[in-house]
């Protein structure tokens, strides 16, 4: 059930894509079904976890790296995913009537169950590296759907600086969670937070919470990365409403109170946190006064309040613990509740902005009800559920010292529940109250049940809250918050009187101040905009312009199109990380025995090196070059077959003919030399690079063979043919032990052929297409288009290829061949088709598409891989029998075969594709007209040559 959770809002976001076709209303209610079923059966889960279980789901992914799929629900997971779909519900009714009839909804549904499918995966991960994958997929949803106004230059901005700044928070976390992972010995959550006594007294400890805080900070928007949340409200009031009140600044509040077992109680988690806490919940407070756009207001209000919740959790003790954890439910009721209000006021009046708005509530009083009722509530006004989390609140600070100062947190924590309370009531008094004006955008009134529905379905719940705490949120707050402290929580009491207490006073004191701060507002606000503070958006614009530049200019310098630069810096780079670590090292040579080399094997190498050196000494003359590359390859070949490994030569030989044939074909284009590319220093300097890689690569190699090394080789020798049921171990590696590699290998390989035809199948317009057609050829030609001998020739060897194919691809599990060397013996024999008779000839005869054979090649090896599946069995694990039958006897049969169909089909479409776009390449730079019957043997006297026949006869 737990995975049917995690798995629903993702797989459900196709819902409305697809139902969108049908109407608005199909498209909302599809995706309002999806966040419904898995409201469900997150109810079918909670009455187990409010009884103290946890759900667990344990699935091995990569097991060897520790990421698997390992989800549990506790009762912290169970507040938040509530949090996450019962709001979410909500969000999406009131956006099917928020949503213009311009807007389009499906996507905008995509979106949104997407990011809920994230956050949901966020609350119920156990493995952190699975948790990292869901906070990353938040980033990126968040930013669709922040930017989903793509018209708006304010709403493309605002998605770009929160993606940056919760981005980077993003890469913070990864290593502080990985550091954390290496000292419990685990990535499961469930097993870190048993090993608070180990991460304490880990030196990593500061390194690892500072990163976790990082991540922590810039999602939940604290000081001095808070600029994001208020530019993030170009989005839509839905929006700002689900992902800035509920979800996804409410993630860093996740991450803190789910580490806080392990993380908080030292010094230095109170002093990163708690400051950090307190200052953004003051700052953001008096910011938000002085903000005219209702949203604004709300955003930076928003802020101050994931302040106020980080201050709690960064007091570490267990009370402020749990104070924290009812804000986190009082918060997400009366602010979201707050944002859609906003919403309405906009949708119904034209305008945001405050100094333009007034005199509502006798022209929108359910709208007016609805924002006075969460108005308070923000403001800590009794009877609601604001007042007792903000009156605890001030309890905890009234008893927190700060660097022996006792009075320093608590004046804070008033001074921020002040401005607390005076834009709260800003915000009710300056929109509803006051006289009704004549100047508004469009007529007031109120909506449809549609718009004030879904927050008067949270305000109810801010009542509800606030007049029976214990029985409303009691038993939902004691278990969370013994999820949180990971043992019995202190005793507490959820009831809007708890005596007369210093809290009692400085709430007093608050709300006192905060109506006369409002009363002078204007005056106050005049000094405010007078002071010219520094604006936290212009000076992250300014850095990121900088850095702007700064990427520029070095890329200017270094990426300027200059493949030698490239290889130079590649190399070099190479070099020095290599003699580095061989310097730091203390290196000691090895004894294994060295093997004495033949004379056929010195023949060899002084080929080799001879081969190399002449292409460098002939790197100008390309064709020339490439007869001697074709000889490196060829003594490649030969060696591997004195190495006695022939199925290396044979691939090595039968990709080195199709290279090399593939190479002619795009040299044919080409001038037949190349001009001069560097000067002598760079030449020396290219020298001095390559000796010492050679050096470095060649000494590498010594010291590997030339100690004792213990290889895995023994293990495939002793099962391939008790588990593969092959001979050729190499092949059963290919097929069986690695096959999952060589599918990545033959997708690749496919991937590489598309890319080719994406490049030459536009290169025969705009300026390519005008230079292949103004292509002269450089160097005289044959007057035969198609030689008779090699047409005759390739037509008789046609069949013999594709025979010798047939039998390597048959023989390859027992003796040197396979699929990937008979796929490649198959295309030489194709190409020589092509090359002999012509690309119309040919084409015109070989039906097979090309992309239809490496599309057929994949899905076969893939079809072959997952049939394991159906079994029980891992992925792409062979199966093998024996069989007999008259007259051919016993044999046998593997799915193996099936799969190395797969690899033949996608080599021959990868080569035949390639072939194909190249020949048509040079078709239209030879200006040849397509034939409606191509001749394989004709003779073009036009050409350069002696005609074959006497002119007269030609006559």
């Amino acid at each position: 059930m737990l995975l049917v959770l995690a798995l629903l809002p993702i797989v459900g976001a196709l819902a409305p894509a697809l139902a969108i076709r049908v109407g608005r209303n199909a498209c909302a209610m599809a995706a309002g079904t999806v966040t419904l079923a898995a409201l469900v059966v997150l109810a079918m889960l909670a009455p187990a976890v409010m009884a103290g279980e946890t759900v667990q789901v344990r699935i091995d992914w990569v097991p060897l790296l520790g990421m698997n799929l390992n989800l549990f629900l506790d009762a912290l997971g169970l507040m938040f995913a509530g949090m996450i779909l019962g709001i979410g519900l909500l969000i999406i009714i009131y956006a099917r009537f928020y949503l213009a009839k311009a807007d389009p909804m499906g996507r905008f549904f995509t979106y949104l169950l997407l990011f809920q499918g994230a956050m949901l995966g966020i609350v119920v991960s156990d493995n952190i590296l699975l948790l990292l994958v869901f906070w990353e997929l938040t980033s990126l949803t968040s930013f669709l759907l922040i930017g989903f106004w793509r018209d708006l230059p304010e709403g493309r901005q605002g998605a770009r600086m929160a993606l940056a700044v919760t981005g980077a928070g993003g890469l913070s976390l990864i290593g502080g969670l990985l550091i954390l992972g290496n000292i419990a010995g685990s990535y499961d959550l469930t097993v870190i937070l048993q090993n608070r006594e180990a991460i304490q007294a880990s030196p990593l400890y500061l390194p690892a919470l500072l990163l976790i805080l990082g991540g922590c900070f810039t999602k939940s928007a604290q000081f001095p990365f808070h600029f994001w949340l208020p530019h993030a409200m170009a989005a839509p009031t839905p929006v700002s409403a689900y992902l800035h009140s509920a979800t996804m600044v409410k993630a860093g509040i996740f991450m803190l109170a789910r580490l806080w077992p392990v993380l908080a109680g030292t010094e230095t988690w109170f002093y990163l946190v708690a400051t950090t806490g307190l200052v953004t919940m003051v700052f953001a407070a008096v910011v938000a006064l002085f903000k005219d756009d209702l949203k604004g207001l709300l955003a930076y209000s928003t802020i101050s309040h994931l302040g106020f919740l980080t201050m709690l959790f960064g007091f570490g003790t267990p009370m402020a613990a749990v104070v924290g954890v009812f804000h986190i439910i009082n918060h997400a009721t009366f602010k979201a509740a707050l944002f859609m209000n906003a919403g309405i006021v906009d949708h119904e009046t034209g305008t945001r902005d405050i100094k333009r708005l007034g005199g509502l509530a006798t022209l929108m009083p359910i709208a007016a009800t609805l924002a006075v009722v969460a108005g308070l509530s923000m403001a800590g006004i009794p009877p609601l559920n604001g007042f007792i989390s903000k009156e605890m609140m001030l309890e905890e600070a009234s008893h927190t010292v700060w660097w022996t100062q006792p009075w320093l947190v608590p004046a804070l924590a008033t001074l921020g529940a002040t401005f607390s309370v005076a834009y709260s009531f800003r915000y009710i008094v300056h929109v509803y109250l006051g006289r009704k004006r004549d100047d508004y955008p469009r007529p007031p009134h109120d909506p449809g049940i549609g718009l004030w529905g879904p927050p008067a379905v949270l305000v109810a719940l801010v009542v509800s809250i606030g007049l029976f705490p214990a029985v409303v949120a009691g038993p939902l707050v004691e278990q969370v918050s013994r999820a949180v402290i990971g043992g019995q929580t202190p005793y507490y009491s959820l009831s809007l009187w708890h005596g007369v207490t210093p809290a009692l006073f400085m709430s007093i004191a608050a709300i006192g101040i905060g109506l006369v701060i409002l009363s002078a507002h204007r005056q106050i606000a005049a000094v405010w905009h007078g002071l010219a503070l520094p604006d936290a958006k212009a000076l992250f614009d300014r850095a990121l312009s900088g850095l702007t530049r700064g990427a520029v200019a070095f890329t200017a310098r270094t990426q300027n199109g200059s493949l030698e630069r490239y290889i130079a810096m590649f190399i070099g780079t190479a070099i020095v990380v290599g003699f580095a670590g061989f310097l730091g090292s203390d290196f000691v040579a090895g004894n294994r025995p060295t093997t004495a080399a033949s004379p056929m094997a010195v023949v060899g190498w002084l080929a080799l090196i001879a081969a190399t050196a002449l292409v460098l000494v002939n790197h100008r003359a390309r064709y020339v070059s490439l007869i001697y590359i074709g000889i490196v390859g060829l003594v490649i070949s030969l060696g591997f077959i004195h190495l006695s490994a022939p199925d290396l030569a044979l691939t090595q030989i039968s990709v080195e003919v199709v290279t090399i044939l593939l190479m002619l074909l795009a040299l044919n284009l080409l001038p037949k030399t190349s001009p001069r590319e560097s000067s002598l220093p760079r030449h020396f300097r290219d020298g001095g690079l390559a000796a010492l890689a050679g050096l470095g690569v060649g000494g590498a190699a010594w010291a590997v063979m030339s100690r004792p090394v213990d290889s895995i080789s023994g293990y495939f020798w002793e099962n391939a043919k008790s588990g593969g049921g092959g001979t050729n171990v190499v092949n059963v590696i290919l097929v069986d032990f690695r096959g999952f590699d060589t599918f990545g290998e033959i997708i690749v390989l496919g991937i590489a052929a598309l890319g080719i035809f994406s490049l030459l199948e536009t290169a025969g317009t705009g300026a390519s297409g005008r230079r292949i057609l103004a292509w002269q050829p450089d160097t005289p030609r044959s007057p035969e288009h198609h030689p008779m001998m090699l047409v005759v020739a390739t037509r008789l060897l046609l069949p013999l290829a594709v025979m010798v194919g047939l039998y390597i691809f048959l023989r390859g599990h027992n003796q040197p061949g396979g699929g990937f060397i008979a796929g490649l013996v198959i295309s030489i024999a194709i190409l020589m088709q092509y090359m002999a008779s012509g690309y119309q000839f040919a084409a015109q005869r070989l039906r097979a598409d090309h992309h239809t054979l490496i599309g057929l090649g994949v899905l076969i090896a893939a079809a072959t891989g997952l049939g394991s599946l159906l079994f029980g069995a891992p992925f792409m694990t062979t199966a093998f029998d024996y069989f007999s039958l008259p007259i051919i006897g016993e044999f046998e049969l593997a799915t193996a075969m099936l799969f190395d169909v797969g690899v033949a089909l996608t080599v021959i479409g990868a080569v035949i594709l390639a072939l194909a776009q190249l020949s048509q390449v040079a078709q239209s730079a030879e200006k040849q007209e397509p034939l409606e019957t191509p001749s394989a043997m004709d003779i073009d006297p036009s050409r350069d040559g002696p005609p074959l026949v006497p002119e007269e006869t030609v006559k």
